[in-house]
């Protein structure tokens, strides 16, 4: 028989449970659920768990849906042993796999199956969604085998998340195979297969599943139109934008979610005209859509870093300073736009203005963008400064990105010893980046034998990476050794393993442009050479030189090169691809109209010497995009001040 106190404990336990429940479900407001919790351990209610585990179960529950997964953890290993049944193992790892922890999540997963707990369809699910988050082929199948084995329902919902597992990790095959026995695919299903065609199959097999669809939801739309962006064709995406938001009379809106997914892949492609789109229509839609106003910060965010992607960080300044609010989010997108421009001294303005109006504290992310734009304006002592006060001041652990970003500082303006000793302390191993990046300033300031020992821990960490074979080979046939510098290149020859192309493209008119270098596959290739030849006349009369040293690769395997060998060299420097899409660009625009080009790999020397005359000469602004940077050419300068 239990006492009138035990009673009463017990009746308030019986009606906190409800409450919690309600948390979980986010019918309560979370905060309700946490002081619920901080009442029971200050009154003892929680010691009564001996008597109703009920109440550790609730708790869990609630942690487990609200987070964060540390609390989640510490609440489920408040449960009795013996009270810890399959929805609670499930609820676990689910908690994991939201927080983007899908490996803990499957190590929870097998700490279950030691339990002794038997998975159920949901926890299989869970399990599924954690493999495809992590590519994992092995977690998968076992997931995929189990439901034969246990002898549990494939049901739907089951064969979805196994698609997408198997779509995900590049299993296409299986992928197909699960949808074609589905007697009735579901519009989940057919965008899983959509989006798998479109990633490991191309664009013309999404287009073909796209038309095939019976129906189509808003991510189907997103995924597709996304795919059109990133391939180059702003004019299909467009297109299909208008087909997807207009349907002849009505209007309809794009979700936040969606206008975020698509204007990141117009970050990504550089592509301004579909990005510009998905603006005006963000402000025509946005003043009488009440939805669009509780994620107003977010797509705000999202439209400052498309802008700043595209180069046009004019425009993401005007929208940054107008938000009505800001998270850190929205000034890491502001700084990181500054400092692809080259912009060094306005970042450091910025984030002094950040941190003295007390609005955010910097991050991790803000930090690699200040320490960034320091290496890509040159500013040697604000760099230094800036990574001093890293964890002295801003309380942030120096990570291998700020690392990165601190030794190429280092290495650019010729500190290469302090750039190498710093490598050598890092607390963690030095990556590809970090040793990539010392390799190029030895090869910018000639010193031969750090460059040697760094390519020697390039290859062994990564054999597969030819880029520093090349930029080796280029210093020493720079200092006269070309013996040493064909033998380089014949390890990269004899391996099979070929150099990524150059490539460039510029839009005009909604149609995207491609070349590589000396294409003549356009329909305008007559009178884009014919304007190259215009271009290189008008330069030779400004005085341009040619920089046969800064090709890349050697055309003669033989280092003693004759007059024609080199003039074939120079030669190929003149229709490297920026500079046909340059041409294009001129002869298909009005004088004035801005150019711009994005470029898959770094700018030569010589194109970017040839770049800033080409500026002055036709009286325009040429902006370039590359793998590093933009570079804004302008009445014969460059925005980078030639330091990139």
């Amino acid at each position: 028989m239990l006492d009138d106190r035990e009673r009463c404990f017990l009746e308030s336990l019986a009606r906190c449970r409800p409450l919690l429940r309600s948390c979980a479900l986010g019918d309560t407001p979370p905060p309700h659920g946490y002081q619920l919790h901080a009442a029971l351990s200050k009154t003892g209610l929680l010691f009564l768990s001996s008597i109703s585990s009920n109440i550790s179960t609730a708790l869990f529950h609630m942690y487990a849906a609200l987070g964060p997964p540390a609390s989640a953890l510490r609440a489920f290993e408040e449960i009795p042993v013996a009270a810890r049944f399959t929805p609670d193992w499930t609820a676990l790892i689910s908690c994991h796999i939201r927080h983007a922890l899908p490996s803990r999540a499957i190590l929870f997963f097998r700490s279950m199956l030691r339990a002794g707990a038997s998975p159920d369809e949901v926890t299989l699910i869970a399990l599924l969604s954690a493999s495809a988050r992590l590519s994992d082929n092995f977690s998968g199948d076992a997931a995929h085998l189990l439901f034969f084995k246990l002898g549990l329902p494939f049901t739907a919902a089951s064969c979805n998340a196994a698609m997408d597992m198997y779509a995900k990790s590049s299993r296409m095959d299986e992928a197909w195979k699960l949808f074609k026995e589905m007697k009735n695919p579901t519009i989940v299903s057919w965008t899983i297969i959509l989006t798998g065609a479109l990633r490991w199959e191309g664009l013309r097999s999404g287009q073909e599943v796209f038309d095939r669809m019976p129906q189509r939801n808003d991510v189907a739309w997103t995924v597709m139109i996304s795919a059109c962006i990133e391939a180059g064709r702003p004019r299909d995406a467009l297109g299909l934008l208008g087909e997807m938001l207009f349907d002849g009379v009505h209007m309809v809106w794009l979700n936040h979610v969606s206008m975020c997914s698509l204007l990141s892949a117009c970050s990504q492609a550089g592509d301004l005209t579909v990005g510009r789109w998905l603006h005006t229509h963000f402000i025509k839609t946005t003043s009488f859509a009440n939805n669009y106003k509780d994620h107003l910060l977010k797509v705000n965010t999202a439209l400052i870093d498309m802008y700043g992607k595209c180069g046009r960080v004019d425009n993401a300044l005007t929208l940054f300073e107008r938000m009505p609010e800001r998270n850190i989010v929205s000034w890491n997108a502001m700084l990181s736009g500054l400092s692809m421009q080259g912009m060094g001294l306005r970042v450091l303005h910025l984030f002094t203005r950040m941190v003295t109006e007390g609005e955010e504290q910097p991050d991790d992310i803000t930090m690699v963008n200040v320490l960034s734009a320091c290496s890509r304006s040159g500013l040697l002592e604000e760099g230094r400064s800036m990574f001093q006060e890293l964890s002295l001041i801003y309380k942030i652990t120096p990570k291998i990105e700020h690392f990165a970003c601190m030794v190429d500082l280092l290495g650019r303006a010729g500190c290469l010893e302090e750039a190498e000793s710093l490598v050598r302390a890092m607390p963690m191993q030095p990556n590809e980046v970090v040793l990539g990046s010392l390799l190029a300033s030895c090869a910018l300031h000639g010193k031969l034998e750090l460059g040697r020992k760094l390519m020697q821990e390039l290859v062994q960490l990564y054999p597969d990476n030819t880029e520093y074979h090349v930029l080796l080979s280029n210093m020493f046939a720079a200092s006269q050794r070309h013996t040493e510098a064909d033998d380089l290149r014949m390890v990269v020859k004899n391996r099979g393993i070929q150099k990524t192309p150059g490539m460039s493209f510029i839009e005009i008119n909604g149609i995207v442009h491609w070349f590589t270098a000396g294409d003549k596959t356009h329909p305008q290739t007559i009178e884009i050479y014919t304007m190259l030849g215009e271009i290189v006349r008008r330069m030779n009369l400004a005085g341009y030189t040619i920089d046969a040293a800064s090709q890349n690769s050697r055309v003669a395997d033989n280092y003693l090169e004759n007059g024609d060998e080199r003039e074939e060299r120079e030669q190929a420097l003149l229709v490297h691809s920026e500079r046909l899409a340059l041409a294009l660009g001129l002869i298909s625009t009005k004088p004035g109209v801005t150019l711009r080009i994005v470029k898959n790999l770094r700018i030569c020397s010589d194109c970017h010497s040839a770049m800033k005359l080409c500026a002055s000469i036709f009286e325009r602004e040429i902006i370039i995009r590359d793998r590093n940077r933009f570079h804004c050419f302008k009445a014969g300068l460059c925005s980078c001040s030639d330091f990139w």
